[in-house]
């Protein structure tokens, strides 16, 4: 990704990352709503519109930055309101609108591998563009994954872990909600995140590549 200046590299990233934070937020909503909420319906944030769902920093500002000085590029979206009072069994529920997101991401994942795989028996012209986009959607949505599956809140792997843990552990876990960003942000400056989530994210493009009978290289050139 080096060789691409700066316009070619958003051409490539644009649309799986906004794919990418758009239709995960809409999943927590939509489970959240299949168990009881309604809440980001009412709200109309269940929709695969990105304007509803961009936040100026996470969508907008820091890809932006990320593109210029990382090789990985990611972002989040405006959290889904979710009113847990409202489930049926908010604990479990909880838990279950949690893992939501990561799952479409997975789904997602799948769905740009397989555009890799329709690119690379196309011509050059077109092929070669599908390929990069294809490799970026792989990535970008095995990194949020990565991410967002840390059992630290309010990530969704914190949030899933307060609804399987006990509720002294699960209560003592929640109380880190408030500082989970600056845990994150921490982790980042001193280089341990890229450490904790760079095997999953390889590990989840190399899967893919061995499931489709795709060159490693190819879904991997976008970290080069």
């Amino acid at each position: 990704m080096e060789a691409f200046n700066i316009v070619q590299k958003i051409t490539i990233w644009a649309l799986p990352v906004l794919f990418a934070i758009t239709v995960h937020e809409t999943a927590h909503g939509w489970v959240a709503k299949l168990l009881g909420d309604p809440t980001a319906q009412r709200l109309g944030r269940l929709t695969l519109n990105p304007i509803k769902h961009i936040d100026p920093v996470g969508t907008l500002l820091v890809p932006a930055i990320l593109l210029m000085v990382s090789p990985v590029v990611f972002g989040w979206a405006k959290p889904v309101p979710v009113t847990w009072e409202n489930l049926r069994r908010p604990k479990r529920d909880m838990a279950l609108v949690a893992i939501a997101g990561p799952a479409a991401n997975l789904v997602m994942l799948i769905l740009w591998a397989v555009l890799i795989r329709i690119g690379i028996g196309l011509p050059a012209n077109v092929g070669t563009f599908m390929v990069y986009v294809g490799s970026a959607g792989v990535v970008i949505n095995a990194v949020l994954i990565a991410l967002n599956l840390l059992p630290i809140p309010p990530l969704d792997g914190g949030r899933i872990m307060t609804g399987l843990l006990p509720g002294p552990w699960a209560w003592q876990l929640s109380r880190l909600e408030p500082y989970g960003f600056f845990i994150i942000l921490g982790l980042a400056m001193l280089g341990v995140l890229g450490k904790l989530i760079q095997p999953a994210v390889v590990g989840l493009a190399l899967l893919m590549g061995e499931l489709l009978d795709i060159a490693p290289r190819i879904i991997l050139a976008v970290l080069l």
